[in-house]
């Protein structure tokens, strides 16, 4: 198995599982433009080869991901589905083969909304899940205003995505986000075990199957939904409080709003 480093994303080849690892520890995997571009890419390449039949999300550190680097974020922030946050969600919405995550640490942003777009999600029992949007002005992404309500129903997704409440490892599985809890060492080894087993199976039932348990048209139509919102509320009085606050260190205050 030989490794590829490019742009802080980390690349491997396990048999016919392509896995994909966040790669910048010093920042706690928080994710930039040019790690969208090059997950992109990996995406793209694993979908038209017929080697490849499946995929592995994880990290190479204790953080699976701080979710988006808002420093490098707001430098050129997402205006339709050409951006590359845009094209990476939907390029996860239209992947055909199986995906699996395996998540150590804290998870925020699209480190969780990522995770509903995953068939099997393997969580350290030290994970933590975190959607942080409302609390920075802006809406969910990734069609999770979809997902999550779907899968755990109205009133446990309105605390995590308008609360923005913290998931332990311990919930996500009480709740049907999550796969299985295991120790941290063994996460990545569970993921990539399931990942070998399914590159086992014959691979267009197995297209066929994922798609026909996604829907992935209502998927996408949500997503174009939400991203109409999210560009909109990028150039709000609220959103320019909230990140200005976050950079400052300080509460931000919404009552003259």
């Amino acid at each position: 198995m030989s490794k590829t480093l490019k742009d802080d994303i980390e690349t491997e080849r396990d048999g016919g599982t392509l896995i994909v690892r966040f790669a910048r520890p010093q920042k706690k995997n928080a994710l930039t433009l040019a790690m969208y571009d090059r997950m992109n890419e990996a995406l793209t390449e694993a979908a038209a080869d017929k080697t490849v039949r499946a995929v592995v999300f994880g990290s190479t550190s204790d953080t699976f991901t701080a979710g988006n680097d808002l420093g490098d974020f707001m430098q050129a922030p997402p205006t339709g589905e050409d951006s590359p946050v845009m094209k990476f969600i939907l390029n996860l919405a239209r992947f055909e083969k199986p995906i699996v995550a395996a998540v150590d640490g804290k998870a925020i942003g699209l480190g969780l909304t990522m995770l509903l777009h995953c068939d099997f999600v393997y969580l350290s029992d030290r994970a933590v899940l975190t959607a942080p949007f409302v609390t920075l002005g802006l809406v969910p992404e990734a069609a999770s205003s979809l997902l999550l309500p779907r899968a755990i129903g109205h009133a446990r997704a309105a605390e995590i995505l308008l609360l923005g409440e913290p998931v332990t490892a311990a919930a996500a599985l009480e709740l049907g986000i999550a796969t299985k809890v295991l120790p941290a060492d063994s996460v990545m080894p569970k993921a990539l075990e399931v990942a070998r087993a399914l590159a086992d199976r014959p691979p267009t039932a197995l297209k066929l199957t994922k798609k026909l348990m996604r829907d992935p048209d209502a998927v996408i139509e949500r997503m174009r939904l939400e991203g109409g919102h999210f560009v909109e509320r990028l150039q709000s009085a609220e959103v320019a409080e909230a990140i200005g606050a976050f950079f400052e260190k300080r509460k931000p205050d919404f009552s003259g709003f």
